[in-house]
């Protein structure tokens, strides 16, 4: 059974939304605060937690960071409705989707189950039909294991929204996409109107891959319009 963390401070919204998730089949723990996060994760590590930004200690902004260092779990951010900076920090921290707040109970179920989907099988399932890689400017995207892998051959971490992004990308190589193409390719149908998350993502690719500022721009903003992932793509 799928393992939900849930971590929010107001004891009657987590209560009602750990009998709705049950309903739907997860195993749900819940969590009032960064101590309770922590030992909740020691007792069984979860697949994917619920993070409201605003908790007593620690923010949730802090203990997506401190995730996002020390385990591979997908994290789903909440955050007061009209708080744009927090979504954008959110998502620079590598949050994998937000929502704000207030919200229906089923659109939290189907960003759950969205981000589940893109998380599922970091490692391919046994018995899958392997996907073949794809090579672009001496990088390594293997698709059926999720990993990037530097010229270097050295393992670049990305959360699952980057990798889907990056996915997105490479499939599409030299080919003017717009944010809300992004969106739609990368999320289907569970994101809103808040296209400033592609920027952030793209920003964060960008870093990692472009480290070396002296090389070529692999993503390129095309001005009013959307991007541009500029090398041509092999696929092994």
């Amino acid at each position: 059974m799928t393992h939900l963390l849930l971590v929010d401070d107001d004891l009657e919204v987590l209560a009602l939304l750990q009998k709705f998730l049950a309903q739907h089949g997860y195993s749900v723990d819940i969590a009032t605060d960064g101590a309770s996060l922590w030992t909740a994760i020691e007792r069984r590590k979860p697949n994917l937690i619920i993070l409201d930004v605003m908790l007593p200690g620690d923010s949730g902004l802090v203990l997506c960071q401190r995730l996002r260092a020390e385990h591979n779990v997908a994290v789903i951010m909440l955050t007061a409705m009209g708080e744009l900076s927090d979504r954008v920090v959110g998502l620079e921290l590598g949050a994998d989707d937000y929502l704000t707040k207030p919200f229906d109970a089923r659109e939290l179920l189907a960003r759950v189950r969205a981000v589940l989907r893109r998380t599922a099988q970091l490692q391919g399932a046994v018995g899958d039909t392997p996907r073949p890689a794809l090579e672009f400017a001496g990088w390594r995207l293997d698709v059926t294991r999720r990993e990037l892998r530097s010229p270097e051959r050295v393992m670049i971490p990305l959360s699952a929204g980057e990798f889907e992004l990056l996915l997105v990308f490479a499939e599409h190589p030299q080919r003017i996409l717009t944010r809300q193409q992004l969106l739609d390719m990368a999320r289907g149908e569970t994101h809103d109107a808040f296209d400033r998350s592609v920027d952030v993502q793209v920003s964060r690719l960008r870093r990692k891959l472009e480290a070396d500022l002296s090389s070529a721009p692999i993503i390129r903003t095309i001005r009013n319009v959307g991007y541009l992932f500029t090398p041509s793509v092999i696929k092994k």
